[in-house]
């Protein structure tokens, strides 16, 4: 690994465990670290994938747009909030990191890791169904490894 592979490892992965810690914590994806997770994204891609940058953006705002409109769609059909605007932007930053083919892979993987959560928990703790659970830790899990597969694999 390289020296700057391992400095985009760890802001990412830094900024990725205080999101998670946060959400877990108050339930909330602040501006001011997902906002420079998606900015520091672009930057990499455009200082070491600059071929990349126009699908970077394009992932960025297919992230956006795909989980603002879930959310706007659960709250009309259920009356509640199901995610949060926060999600939508972390997923964003996703998409700045993975770009439109790693995008997937994120979401279904945060997916798997929130209902083998909640499948656990219901088996030992009862865990109601009107329960909150807070998805930005399985969407940061989910983006880490996605990048960890995507920056490791062969060009």
């Amino acid at each position: 690994m390289s020296v700057s592979l391992m400095v985009q490892a760890c802001g990412l992965g830094a900024a990725l465990v205080a999101l998670s810690v946060i959400d877990l914590r108050r339930q909330v994806l602040p501006d001011a670290l997902t906002f420079p997770l998606l900015v520091f994204g672009l930057f990499v891609a455009m200082t070491y994938q600059p071929d990349e940058v126009a699908d970077r953006l394009l992932a960025v705002c297919l992230g956006w747009l795909g989980f603002a409109m879930l959310s706007a769609w659960y709250r009309r059909r259920r009356g509640v909030e199901g995610l949060g605007a926060g999600d939508a932007r972390l997923l964003a930053a996703a998409g700045a990191w993975v770009g439109p083919m790693g995008l997937p892979w994120v979401v279904l993987l945060a997916a798997l890791g929130g209902i083998a959560a909640v499948a656990v928990m219901r088996r030992r703790q009862g865990w109601e169904t009107d329960r909150r659970l807070p998805f930005g830790p399985f969407l940061s899990a989910a983006l880490f490894a996605v990048w960890l597969w995507m920056s490791s694999a062969p060009t």
